[in-house]
């Protein structure tokens, strides 16, 4: 049985832990400002794990990225 290389789980971490990387990046070059992008991503994590509700997810949805276990 094959697996798929990248599902939307996957795709969604993926996301949120590079924008999360970018984000320590720009803190530590630019302003201690973009930890409130760390912060949203971490919020929005949060509340989709509870709500099942994931913006990102949407996305990698419409653009074929199969499905996941956790957003369906």
């Amino acid at each position: 049985m094959k697996e798929d290389v990248m599902n939307l789980d996957r795709a969604v971490m993926a996301m949120a832990g590079t924008v999360v990387l970018v984000s320590v990046l720009l803190v530590a070059l630019v302003s201690t400002w973009w930890l409130l992008l760390t912060a949203f991503v971490g919020l929005n994590l949060l509340q989709a794990s509870f709500t099942g509700f994931c913006p990102a997810a949407i996305v990698f949805r419409t653009l074929g990225v199969s499905e996941g276990c956790a957003f369906r």
